[in-house]
């Protein structure tokens, strides 16, 4: 599954759906919202292309990595403080191509992928400028 979503994510009935008989690891990566000052965030998105990008990420991670399955999850809109922002689940049949091919999601999505992320602060908004998530 790749989806971007305005609804909150259940990482455990997102990982439900990723064992068969040949994955042997399954790693899950749940990205949240931390304390850093911040009230709250909005992560905004060019929906298309933004599912268009983790849809490419997809393909390349599954030519690289020994994976069975990948399951990507991304929020947008209106997040508070411990809210997930991503969820990522691998499943491989060995543990070590599992959490290799995690990283390399986490990084490719904040590299490529258009989603901007603005904060909100008790001195105002703010956006963040650098890597998108």
């Amino acid at each position: 599954m790749i989806a971007l979503s305005r609804e909150p994510i259940d990482p455990v009935s997102c990982s439900q759906g990723v064992r068969n008989r040949r994955i042997g690891g399954i790693v899950t990566f749940l990205g949240v919202v931390r304390d850093d000052e911040i009230l709250s965030m909005e992560l905004e998105s060019y929906e298309e292309a933004a599912i268009q990008e983790l849809e490419r990420i997809r393909d390349e991670t599954e030519s690289a990595f020994a994976i069975e399955s990948l399951d990507i999850i991304h929020r947008i809109g209106k997040l508070n403080i411990g809210d997930p922002i991503v969820l990522i689940v691998v499943g491989a049949a060995h543990r070590k191509e599992a959490f290799r091919a995690c990283e390399y999601v986490i990084d490719r999505i904040k590299e490529t992928v258009p989603i901007w992320k603005r904060e909100e602060t008790k001195n105002g908004s703010r956006w963040v400028p650098g890597e998108h998530t």
